[in-house]
């Protein structure tokens, strides 16, 4: 009877990241990749300090139409909660992206993105309701200095996890947020839709699927361009060690302005690895 539930389960959660797939109609952006969720760590008893950090080292192929900027998409960085007050957390986030091409050498670092997050949370039941400050900048790599491309954002997030079986989760993270800050972008609003379905094979291997979607409202007069919708959709294996874990995965994709400057979506699928904690 344990093989049927767990099939079950699994479909229940590929239903579910095809919900957020719909929802969104696609989804993903320079802050999408690096930044995969980990599972949501369970309260501990009493108050802790550094009760949580995770590091991820990224890097994936990307068959893009236009190699000579687009051919690698790497990140590295960690997410720590800096205390833990049982009713919640306060966390910390920070990710480098580097874009690769092959314009200048074979492996042409042109464009180094920069993210940072604060967020404080509050715990009910299963679910976690967070206030976030999400910063992203974006500069050239060995390019001469152009204007700068950033922006602040207000966010509330809302992540929830749901176990379809003993050996089967979901976890769901929904925010959206208002600029309070920017230069050169155009957008106003944003919202995102993350939802991975993991699925623990043995203690060594695990499968998960994952679908991102997002939403940027813009103001039309300053591009004449409407909302903008970027996605990723990714699959792969987990493989675990004594020290760490590895993802090897493969998907499709559509950036938001994957370009600093010209304003518009590139899509490619990719495949790649990725080291955690």
């Amino acid at each position: 009877m344990t093989a049927p539930r767990n099939r079950a389960g699994l479909r229940r959660g590929l239903a579910i990241a095809g919900l957020g797939l719909w929802l969104i109609a696609g989804g993903g952006t320079t802050r999408a990749f690096g930044q995969y969720p980990q599972p949501l760590p369970e309260a501990p008893r009493s108050p802790q300090f550094l009760s949580r950090y995770d590091f991820h080292l990224a890097a994936a192929y990307l068959r893009s139409d236009d190699p000579t900027f687009f051919m690698w998409d790497t990140h590295w960085g960690g997410d720590f909660d800096l205390v833990d007050y049982v009713s919640g957390r306060f966390g910390f986030l920070v990710d480098y992206q580097a874009i690769l091409g092959d314009e200048l050498r074979p492996f042409d670092p042109n464009q180094g993105n920069y993210t940072l997050e604060f967020s404080g949370s509050q715990r009910i039941g299963r679910t976690e309701l967070a206030a976030v400050f999400h910063h992203v900048s974006r500069h050239l790599a060995d390019r001469p200095k152009r204007p700068a491309v950033a922006m602040n954002v207000l966010e509330a997030r809302l992540l929830r996890r749901f176990d379809l079986s003993p050996t089967t989760l979901v976890d769901v993270k929904a925010e959206g947020g208002r600029l309070t800050e920017s230069a050169y972008v155009d957008y106003t609003w944003i919202g995102t839709l993350d939802v991975t379905a993991r699925k623990q094979v043995n203690s060594v291997a695990g499968a998960y699927g994952r679908v991102l979607g997002e939403l940027y409202a813009t103001d039309v007069t300053v591009a004449g361009r409407g909302t903008q919708k970027g996605g990723r959709i990714e699959a792969g294996v987990r493989i675990r060690g004594k020290g760490g874990a590895m993802d090897l995965f493969a998907g499709w994709e559509r950036m938001i302005d994957a370009d600093l400057f010209d304003r518009r979506p590139r899509s490619w699928p990719f495949a790649g690895f990725r080291l955690v904690r």
